[in-house]
């Protein structure tokens, strides 16, 4: 069975692959396995920027769930609190709109939503949060949003 230099030694090939690209000798590339890596990064991108958009959604959400059934607690740091974690989503947002659809994927919400209610319960010692999401993505970004007490 034949193996070629990607197959052999994806970090020799990467570094001929560059060379042949910046040497213009587009003939000689392996095109095939280029686009694969170049899709493989852009995967990978985003799936790191993903995961730490569902950190900072899963922060959000468990000061709302804070502020909706600990009304008595509400304060200032809380309201700060949920205004940076907005602005930090807003600006991901805008540095990767692409990033738009994660906050579309149910299970993707439920998995921040999950991460957002064992926070909560750490911080609060209550165990009686709502199992599913309670609010809509438009209205957990809205800056004006501040959930209703129980």
């Amino acid at each position: 069975m034949a193996t070629t230099r990607y197959e052999k030694d994806v970090l020799a090939w990467s570094r001929e692959q560059a060379e042949l690209l910046r040497a213009g000798r587009w003939s000689e590339l392996d095109i095939d396995h280029i686009a694969d890596e170049i899709d493989d990064v852009g995967k990978s991108e985003q799936r790191e920027l993903a995961n730490r958009m569902a950190v900072l959604l899963a922060v959000l959400l468990a000061h709302l769930l804070k502020w909706r059934f600990q009304p008595n607690r509400q304060g200032a740091s809380w309201r700060r609190m949920i205004d940076e974690q907005r602005r930090a989503i807003a600006r991901r947002l805008r540095k990767t709109p692409s990033l738009k659809a994660s906050l579309e994927d149910a299970d993707w919400l439920d998995d921040a939503w999950g991460d957002a209610v064992v926070k909560a319960i750490a911080e609060t010692g209550r165990d009686d949060f709502p199992e599913h999401c309670l609010w809509s993505v438009p209205a957990i970004l809205d800056e004006s949003f501040y959930p209703a007490d129980a």
